[in-house]
């Protein structure tokens, strides 16, 4: 399928990949430079043209997903990868969903099985993957708690979060709170610290710090945590997200019913695509950055 994008996401493996990161990975991406000279995955577009196999999408539907190289006016993308776009968000909010938006669903729905009435916590609560985490959860009936920067405290409030953590403030992991499961999207505490805030059977799942370490990511954290949760009854939750159409039918179902709704830090112009790279590298979005290839329609969250 042929697409013209409309608006591109922005996501951290987007600038990983263009910085060569990690170094294990470079037989994979391009060892010099990147195998394919247009980054970008996430999008929301129109169909412009489509194979002779495609039965789900005709020229001119608006749809939401993966493609290749979506930092251009035309991307293209297969016919699974592919969603109907949301009708109640823009182009950017919705090219902003696919990556994160299924990252936070498998991490806490299908990962973390997150039920009503368990405790939460979402660390890096304010972020890409983050904002949509607390959502989801809330969405599913736990109670969430969520730990950001002062500056984020709000915001983090205003998504459904019941409890935020100041981190700057106070330390989840010695406030005697205990979470059936926990969401790491940052690395700023140890496994050991992070068994501390966990429920005598909850499960961690450590998304976070994947580029500390240039040449093997997060990589030897995970080794060091299977080893540490071999004993015990507390579980790890390790996963790379997979690209699943019914996956992106669900998230477009939550955002239409209003229970999820992409938070954006702002969007760049086509032509400004090298400092929303550089601004996404920074680590500190506040939820999702998008690459307006036509005209922009949103503001930043207040």
């Amino acid at each position: 399928m042929l697409i013209r994008v409309r608006a591109a996401g922005v996501n951290i493996a987007d600038w990983a990949i263009m910085s060569g990161l990690p170094y294990v990975a470079r037989p994979v991406y391009g060892l010099r430079k990147p195998k394919n000279g247009v980054r970008g995955t996430d999008l929301a577009g129109i169909v412009d043209a489509v194979g002779a196999g495609v039965t789900r999408f005709k020229p001119g539907d608006e749809v939401f997903g993966w493609g290749v190289g979506s930092f251009a006016d035309y991307a293209v993308a297969a016919e699974r990868a592919l969603a109907v776009k949301p009708v109640n968000v823009s182009f950017e909010q919705a090219a902003a969903v696919p990556m994160a938006g299924s990252v936070a669903l498998q991490a806490v729905r299908d990962h973390g099985k997150v039920k009503a009435g368990q405790k939460v916590l979402v660390n890096g609560a304010s972020g890409g993957i983050g904002t949509f985490a607390v959502q989801i959860a809330k969405a599913l009936g736990a109670e969430v708690t969520g730990v950001c920067s002062t500056r984020n405290v709000e915001l983090v409030r205003s998504i459904g979060a019941d409890h935020v953590i100041d981190y700057t403030k106070e330390d989840f992991t010695r406030s005697g709170q205990r979470y059936d499961f926990i969401l790491d999207n940052v690395s700023n505490h140890s496994l050991t610290e992070l068994r501390r805030a966990l429920a005598p059977t909850g499960m961690l799942v450590p998304n976070g710090g994947a580029f500390s370490n240039r040449w093997f990511a997060s990589a030897g954290r995970l080794i060091r945590g299977a080893v540490m949760f071999r004993f015990g009854s507390q579980r790890l939750g390790t996963f790379l997200v997979s690209q699943k159409y019914e996956d992106l039918v669900v998230l477009k179902d939550l955002v239409e019913a209003r229970r999820v709704t992409p938070v954006m830090d702002r969007a760049y112009s086509l032509s400004e695509t090298a400092q929303a790279m550089a601004h996404v590298g920074g680590g500190h979005t506040r939820g999702k950055i998008a690459i307006t290839v036509s005209r922009p329609s949103i503001q930043a969250h207040a």
